[in-house]
């Protein structure tokens, strides 16, 4: 395939021995463009330091210790094993590294300690199954990423709370004061962490199970007690009741510390819940729980949502004419294509299969449509290199549906999916629009 954008978004370098290099790249390789991310392999750490030195943000840097036991510490020396003190110190510094080892390394803890302390990302052990490895590392990639606002919900007095300094680390602290209407305030705004001073929890001790028990609770959401006072037999009746956690108020310092280690958690099961591994955009889990709370928004501000549904034409003989993979390649150069035309208050979501999904904020109807038309051109426009010499082009019909003539996120999907099946009834490789009713 043909194309100035990159095709993977992340990229892993592998320091290795040559001999798992040839027995492992093709796997590891078809494993990674899964999870969109691409890997390259090196077998002399000259090499792999000054690739490391090159890299963008979008890198993860992988070392297989064994590899030790095939590397010279100089081209002049005759030892053929390379030090760790030595790898180590060779290693370019302000990056950090994950290590692969072996049990019989993986039981010394004094490795342990020098491996942590030395720039260390993570650690695994092997043998460890390809498929187990690039799962592995693509949660690397999630948790490296800054990620989405989390939204935290304090009942409580705001002044203790150090908004800037959470803001900073993509915190956002929303102020509430009434604990008999904090269940409604949650619904509307859907916060990742609703924390509770201890005293608005001792006047209205109910207010935990309310929350937990609406069916429409989010599972991933934490509900946190904040103590002001150390009070064993509070701390227990809080956790019977329903507390995710507790924290102790030593310190505003240590509160945002907290806190923050709190939403970056959030941040990675929110987005391996929430998105598609192989593209990395929003999937339908995703997608449904940010539609809702962009509608919720909208309404609010009194603007208009074009909520659009494509689907690549023909795509079964994509696949059955040049196999799976390059149909997988296709998937993923069209999410790239869209990604680059969405604003940072739209969505875009891969829903299933070939079928995508994207809203844009604050855009009426006809705009939409242009917007999604413009897409459709600029996938079209790109060459495909199917067969050596070989060049093919493709296509994408679309719906569209908007928003308030559509009230409800089912309601739009629904409406904007009649729109493409009218498209592709229609000759397919064009944008059709819902209708005024």
């Amino acid at each position: 395939m043909t194309s100035e954008a990159p095709l993977y978004k992340n990229h892993a370098l592998l320091l290795s021995q040559s001999f798992f290099i040839k027995d492992n790249k093709d796997e590891l390789l078809l494993h990674a463009h899964k999870y969109d991310f691409d890997i390259t392999f090196f077998s002399e750490v000259s090499d792999f330091a000054h690739a490391v030195e090159a890299s963008g943000n979008n890198s993860l840097f992988v070392i297989d210790l064994d590899a030790l036991h095939n590397m010279q510490a100089d081209m002049q020396s005759s030892r053929k094993t390379l030090m760790l003190g030595e790898l180590l110190a060779r290693l370019p510094g302000g990056h950090s590294y994950v290590y692969l080892q072996s049990v019989r390394q993986g039981g010394r803890f004094l490795l342990q300690q020098r491996l942590v302390d030395s720039d260390c990302l993570a650690y695994a052990e092997k043998p460890i199954a390809n498929d187990v490895l690039v799962d592995k590392l693509f949660n690397l990639f999630v948790q490296k990423k800054r990620g989405d606002l989390v939204r935290l919900m304090y009942l409580g007095d705001a002044a203790q709370l150090d908004g800037a300094a959470l803001l900073e680390q993509r915190v956002e602290v929303l102020s509430h004061d009434d604990a008999h209407t904090l269940h409604l305030r949650v619904k509307d705004l859907q916060p990742d962490i609703v924390l509770i001073a201890d005293a608005e929890y001792e006047r209205t001790e109910a207010i935990v199970r309310v929350l937990k028990k609406n069916i429409e609770a989010d599972p991933v959401r934490e509900i946190v007690l904040l103590q002001h006072r150390v009070d064993v037999e509070l701390t227990r009746r809080a956790l019977a009741s329903g507390f995710d956690g507790t924290i102790p108020l030593v310190s505003p310092e240590l509160l945002t510390a907290q806190l923050v280690n709190r939403a970056n958690k959030i941040r990675v099961s929110k987005d391996l819940i929430g998105k598609d591994r192989a593209t990395g955009l929003l999937n339908k889990v995703g997608l449904q729980k940010k539609a809702q709370e962009l509608i919720r928004r909208a309404a609010r501000e009194g603007v208009p949502l074009s909520f659009g549904v494509v689907d690549i034409d023909k795509f079964k003989t994509i696949n059955d004419t040049w196999g799976h993979y390059f149909g997988d390649i296709v998937i993923k150069r069209l999410s790239l294509t869209l990604a680059s035309q969405v604003g940072e208050a739209d969505l875009l979501s891969r829903f299933g299969g070939e079928e995508f999904v994207v809203v844009f904020w604050d855009c009426p109807l006809e705009e939409g449509r242009r917007r999604l038309d413009a897409m459709r051109e600029a996938f079209g426009a790109i060459p495909f290199e199917v067969r050596p010499g070989e060049v093919r082009r493709f296509s994408f019909s679309g719906g569209v549906a908007a928003y308030p003539e559509y009230k409800t996120e089912n309601e739009l999907f629904l409406r904007a999916d009649a729109m493409l099946y009218e498209a592709k009834q229609g000759g397919r490789n064009q944008i059709r629009i819902a209708p005024n009713r």
